[in-house]
């Protein structure tokens, strides 16, 4: 190629066979979901940490005068039954993971079901723990210790739910006879997120258990 022919070449025009990638495609779409979900923990890990830290200065380890007016809350035995939900919950999970892997459609869907209707039925149990604690007097302001345990079980609520709109997409495009192949990654991403909010639950309800 001469020199006059590189000087005169428009470079800046994309060419034919370096398309730029359509971002409505799904493949792309999927291809940064794991990126995307790593990025989340990230960010959800510091958070939690940051509201472990202020649960502990609050009680009055790190600082014995602020805990003065600390009174723990009551932990209803429903909450026991509710950690196994959502442990049931993240071990369907990881057999519908199995299931698509293997390419089994209808084990992956029916075992997709299960760990839904599992981690509805956590949600629905800690609603009514916080009815038992209401019906005994223990508000949100009446105590630092209801305070923190109100705004634990909210927030790790709150990313479950953000979980279920993910859970609902996936169990529709299998429900509604997609290849497992296309939809084997987003299992994937459901079971690994559901692993992270089981053991976001562990620490604090072993933290609640201690405190």
């Amino acid at each position: 190629m001469s020199i006059i022919q590189t000087l005169t070449e428009k470079s800046w025009l994309v060419k034919d066979e370096a398309v730029a990638p359509d971002p409505n495609d799904d493949s792309v779409a999927e291809s940064a979901a794991p990126t995307g979900l790593r990025v989340y923990f990230g960010v959800a890990t510091v958070m939690f940490l940051l509201v472990t830290a202020m649960y502990l200065m609050r009680m009055g380890i790190s600082h014995p005068g602020a805990g003065l007016d600390w009174r723990s809350t009551p932990k209803p035995w429903l909450l026991w039954v509710n950690t196994l939900l959502l442990i049931f919950s993240s071990v369907v999970f990881q057999r519908a993971r199995v299931a698509a892997h293997k390419g089994q459609i209808d084990r992956t869907t029916s075992n997709l079901l299960i760990a839904g209707l599992l981690a509805f039925a956590f949600l629905a149990g800690q609603l009514t723990v916080w009815q038992q604690l209401a019906m005994g007097g223990y508000f949100l302001a009446s105590n630092p210790a209801n305070s923190f345990f109100y705004l634990i079980t909210t927030l790790h609520g709150l990313h479950l739910l953000g979980g279920l709109v993910a859970w609902t997409r996936t169990t529709l495009k299998v429900w509604n006879g997609a290849e497992i192949a296309k939809v084997s990654l987003s299992v994937d991403l459901c079971a690994v997120y559901w692993h992270f909010l089981l053991i976001v639950w562990l620490t604090f309800f072993c933290l609640l258990l201690a405190t």
